[in-house]
C-alpha cells in the first residue's frame, strides 16, 4: 500500500513547563488573580516554554506539587510592593499597594525552586522577591535616597513612552551577562520606585544603572540558571535584541532541565 496518504503522527518535542505566580487585583468589589499578557507572550514565543499559572491566594500547601509539574520558575513584575516587614523595615510607602498573598507564596517558592535546582528568572518585583527570599533588603524609595536617580515612569505619558529606553546600564566586564549581550553597556527602560539595597546571600551583581543601583544579578554558586533584572525586558521583547537573548537563555536553561527528566 502506498504511504502517500499516511498521516504523520510523530509528536513534536515536549516543551518545558514554567511556573508563573499570579497576583491579586481588585475589580469592582471582586478579587481577581491576574497575569499580564506582556509577560506570557515572550515566554511562549521566544523562550519556547509552556506557562503554568499558579494562584497565590490559596497558600503554599500545594507548592511542592506545583514544582513537581515544572521545569523552571518565572517571577514577573507587578503593581504591588513587597511587604517591608518581610525584610525588617517599616513601611515607608503606605499609599502603595501590597500583595501579601503573593509575598507569602513566592518567597518559599524561590527557596524551594533553588533547592530543586530549577532555573529561575525574575523581572522587577520578581527580582526583588529573589533578593528578599535570600536575606537581602530594599530601598523603598530610591528616588529619595541621596545619590540615586528617580527610576519611576511618568504615569501621565502614554504606555509606549513609559516603557521606552530611558537610561544606560553598565554590565560587569567579562561577566555572563556581558558575554550574552556582546557588550558592556545596554539601554533599558525604567519603571520602579524601589531597588536593591543589600544583596541577598549568594547573589552577585551583573549590571548597574548610571547611579550605581543594581540592575541585574545572578547566583554564581548555584548550579542552575538564576538571573533577575530590574528593568522590563518583556515589553515588546521580540523587537528588542537584548530581550530576545535573555528569554532565549532562560528557555534553553529550562529545556536542559526538562531533558534531565528530574522533576
Amino acid at each position: 500500500m502506498s504511504n502517500n496518504n499516511t498521516v504523520n503522527t510523530a509528536k513534536a518535542p515536549r516543551k518545558p513547563v514554567v511556573l508563573m505566580s499570579m497576583g491579586s487585583q481588585e475589580r469592582k468589589g471582586h478579587d481577581y488573580q491576574v497575569m499580564t499578557h506582556k509577560y506570557i507572550v515572550p515566554l511562549v514565543e521566544i523562550s519556547g516554554c509552556v506557562p503554568l499559572l499558579a494562584p497565590t491566594c490559596c497558600g503554599i500547601d500545594d507548592l511542592e506539587q506545583y514544582l513537581d509539574m515544572v521545569d523552571g520558575v518565572y517571577l514577573t513584575g507587578a503593581g504591588s510592593n513587597i511587604d517591608p516587614s518581610l525584610y525588617g523595615q517599616e513601611n515607608l510607602t503606605p499609599g502603595k499597594s501590597q500583595d501579601r498573598d503573593r509575598d507569602l507564596f513566592d518567597l518559599p517558592l524561590i527557596r524551594a525552586a533553588i533547592a530543586r535546582g530549577l532555573p529561575i528568572f525574575g523581572i522587577c518585583r520578581g527580582m526583588q522577591e529573589i533578593n528578599v527570599a535570600l536575606g537581602g533588603d530594599m530601598h523603598q524609595k530610591v528616588y529619595a535616597e541621596p545619590g540615586f536617580d528617580d527610576h519611576r515612569e511618568d504615569t501621565d505619558e502614554p504606555v509606549e513612552v513609559q516603557y521606552a529606553q530611558s537610561h544606560a546600564v553598565r554590565l560587569v566586564p567579562d561577566s555572563w551577562l556581558a558575554k550574552l549581550m556582546g557588550s558592556e553597556e545596554i539601554h533599558v527602560n525604567s519603571l520602579h520606585g524601589q531597588g536593591i539595597k543589600t544583596l541577598g546571600k549568594g547573589l552577585e551583581a551583573l549590571a548597574y544603572a548610571e547611579d550605581g543601583l543594581v540592575e541585574a544579578f545572578h547566583a554564581p554558586a548555584l548550579p542552575q540558571f538564576t538571573f533577575a533584572v530590574q528593568w522590563h525586558p518583556e515589553w515588546r521583547a521580540a523587537s528588542n535584541p537584548d530581550s530576545v537573548k535573555i528569554f532565549q537563555a532562560f528557555g534553553e536553561a529550562c529545556r536542559q532541565r526538562a531533558a534531565q527528566g528530574a522533576r
